[in-house]
């Protein structure tokens, strides 16, 4: 069994309640009971995507478990990779980061869903490529999830519904060929919601920064005051994912 926390859209701007919200998740999540098996973190960790940023981010997100991460459509990839990955050497700065990371017998692939200077997303053909050739490399039998910022679906609000990832057929025919792929699991939308994507569980994770209202619920978007949440996403032995959603409230 493999027991997997996820936060998103920490959208860490310098400002003492940004800080404050992303150090109150990770406190819970550093004290908890049980190490969980890893954190993801699904994008837009900055919110100007400047280095600065990025240094305040490496510092909050320290934790005794790996942490997982990739960028949303408010990160930019050059200081994203030098400052929060540590990735100086790279002779591509401002190609898509996507990183593959085996948590016992699990691969997760962090993709990178962001179109640099727009706010909606887009999974590269480059990237589509990266993620065939790591599956093949995995091999069929290791179970493996997808995560990456930009929901495939409508979370039917018109905010989020305006900046999808485009071309999404193309993750369908992906996902259609490799039976390994056990779930998709996204950030973006602000809103803790569950799905199903061409047969696969697909998750979108709370938002740490503000919390999106509904229109039915309010004609406000953003909940500002709304606790910051997270996801523990559990993958069982028979490989179905359930996920379980909690906020923190402030001491």
């Amino acid at each position: 069994m493999l027991v997997l926390a996820q936060i998103s859209d920490l959208h860490l701007d310098g400002t003492p309640r940004a800080t404050e919200r992303a150090e109150r998740v990770m406190k819970r999540l550093n004290s908890l009971h049980t190490r969980v098996d890893a954190l993801l973190v699904t994008g837009d960790i900055a919110d100007h995507g400047t280095e600065d940023e990025y240094e305040e981010a490496a510092r909050i997100l320290k934790a005794p478990f790996p942490v997982l991460t990739c960028p949303g459509n408010h990160d930019v990839r050059a200081p994203y990779r030098k400052a929060l990955l540590g990735d100086t050497a790279t002779e591509r700065p401002d190609a898509p980061v996507n990183t593959v990371h085996r948590i016992g017998g699990t691969a997760v692939l962090m993709c990178d869903s962001s179109i640099p200077g727009r706010d909606d997303g887009l999974l590269h053909a480059e990237t589509y490529a990266w993620i065939e050739a790591t599956l093949d490399d995995l091999g069929a039998d290791m179970p493996a999830l997808l995560a990456f910022h930009h929901p495939p679906v409508a979370v039917h609000h018109p905010l989020p519904d305006a900046y999808p990832l485009r071309q999404p057929q193309h993750l369908t025919a992906l996902l259609d060929r490799r039976p390994q792929v056990k779930a998709v699991i996204t950030g973006h939308a602000h809103s803790p919601a569950a799905t199903v994507f061409a047969g696969r569980p697909l998750v979108v994770g709370p938002g740490v920064t503000w919390t999106l209202q509904l229109p039915w619920e309010s004609a406000e978007v953003a909940d500002r005051a709304a606790d910051p949440g997270f996801a523990f996403h559990v993958l069982d032995d028979e490989g179905r994912l359930i996920t379980h959603f909690r906020s923190v409230q402030s001491t």
